[in-house]
């Protein structure tokens, strides 16, 4: 599956399917989020949101090409991804694009 970030793939005609999408919402552990709530005073990264943000992504852009490859598509453009804080140390990641299939 190719999956980018542009509006075209050059060299390739395509048929628009869709607006496809993939989402996950996840936490830290409660040990982890105090231990971080401590690093705060001092700085440096968070290591723990990191990987868990890290993560999200990798989970809303595989649950996004799942969507893409059932609804028949070769490839997903102008990938975009957003996310929000649900609640304290839960973060939701939402990766959205436009499904197309190749016509050449």
């Amino acid at each position: 599956m190719i999956v980018v970030n542009i509006d075209h793939i050059p060299g390739k005609e395509f048929q628009v399917l869709g607006m496809v999408q993939g989402a996950m919402v996840q936490t830290v552990h409660a040990g982890k989020d105090i231990f971080n709530s401590f690093k705060t005073l001092v700085g440096g990264e968070l290591t723990s949101y990191t990987e868990m943000m890290n993560t999200s992504r990798a989970t809303a852009t595989s649950r996004m090409i799942d969507n893409a490859i059932a609804i028949g598509a070769d490839a997903v453009i102008n990938v975009r991804y957003t996310s929000s804080q649900v609640m304290q140390g839960a973060s939701e990641v939402l990766a959205y694009g436009t499904a197309v299939k190749f016509t050449n």
